[in-house]
């Protein structure tokens, strides 16, 4: 099983790294197995721990893809890595097995201590839209064109039935993203004559 989290790390100089991952449960771990190059793998890899924090405001998925990673922390009860202030619950882990890979290395993670902190009611159309155009912007260098734009043109049919204003919001962060990578890929576009 994957599911998608936001995942707060430790650099070796004590600074704090927020990104949204898709994370595997295997035989009672965390698998976490980021691209590389990767902060949140450096990070695992010096520190030796993580947090999953589990939230359903979407905008700190498209805000952490959208270059605004200024979100409240707290501190965790077991390991030295801050999570998120607003979660509805968080596992913090320690690192313990790689498997290294040249592109996708992965991490196993002991879950050391878990907490609930309010209860998840389940996300709207529009919540699922705004995290499956996350992943789209994530991986616009890896899409032909054609599959972002009709994903995107599905995907707003059920963001503009259900969003309030924290999807409208994480929704124009995104597409502001997904312009100006449309607009960077036809200015480098070379045309023969």
């Amino acid at each position: 099983m994957i599911f998608e989290t936001i995942v707060t790390t430790l650099s070796a100089d004590g600074k704090v790294h927020i990104a949204p991952m898709g994370i595997h449960t295997v035989d009672g771990q965390m698998l976490i197995m980021p691209f590389r190059p990767s902060t949140t793998l450096e990070n695992i890899l010096a520190s030796g721990y993580a947090v999953l924090s589990h939230t359903d405001d979407v905008r700190v998925f498209a805000g952490c893809l959208t270059g605004r990673r200024l979100w409240p922390l707290q501190e965790s009860e077991k390991v030295p890595v801050r999570r998120l202030a607003d979660c509805l619950s968080h596992l913090e882990l320690a690192l313990a097995k790689v498997e290294e890979d040249a592109v996708r290395p992965r991490l196993y993670c002991n879950v050391v201590h878990e907490a609930n902190h309010a209860p998840f009611s389940g996300f709207n159309r529009a919540q699922y839209a705004v995290l499956e155009a996350a992943i789209l912007v994530s991986r616009l260098t890896m899409l032909p064109w054609s599959k972002v734009e009709s994903d995107l043109a599905y995907l707003r049919i059920g963001f503009e039935k259900c969003a309030g204003e924290r999807e409208r919001e994480a929704w124009g962060w995104l597409m502001e993203a997904v312009e100006a990578f449309r607009k960077l890929s036809k200015s480098n576009t070379v045309v023969d004559v």
